[in-house]
């Protein structure tokens, strides 16, 4: 998984792990970025400033990202439970991440539920949603 092409968003990698190991041999590639299609839709149904609620594009997806790994360094991302619906075209996960907010040294934890749609091998939908007062407790913290 140590691809120097994703060496930028370290910080992610136990995120990036746990999603892989998720979705299994139902796609095809190594990293989380190659699962995705090159037009996947991610949704995060909730407000949180500064995210928006679609992004379109896995290279609008990997800006995202290189956002969140400049401002949080996951330390674990565990208590995975998956749901296969549709064929195992529908994955259901939940799971929670464990790390650090880089600018304060706070403590980060936050509960996740993503709803997965698979397209030819390859992940074409998210639709994500998280604990928010988690995340802002977190970041208003310190």
């Amino acid at each position: 998984m140590t691809n120097p092409k994703y060496a930028a968003y370290e910080a992610a990698r136990p995120y990036f792990e746990l999603v892989r190991g998720a979705v299994g041999d139902l796609v095809d590639g190594e990293h989380f970025f190659d699962v995705v299609t090159d037009d996947i839709v991610y949704e995060v149904l909730y407000d949180f400033p500064g995210w928006p609620r679609v992004v379109h594009g896995r290279a609008d997806l990997m800006a995202l990202f290189r956002g969140y790994v400049e401002n949080i360094e996951l330390q674990s991302a565990d208590k995975l439970i998956t749901h296969q619906t549709d064929n195992g075209r529908v994955v259901v996960m939940e799971y929670e991440v464990h790390g650090t907010i880089l600018a304060t040294g706070v403590k980060y934890n936050n509960r996740f539920c993503s709803i997965i749609e698979i397209d030819n091998r390859k992940i074409a939908h998210w639709r994500d949603y998280m604990d928010s007062l988690a995340a802002m407790t977190a970041l208003s913290a310190g």
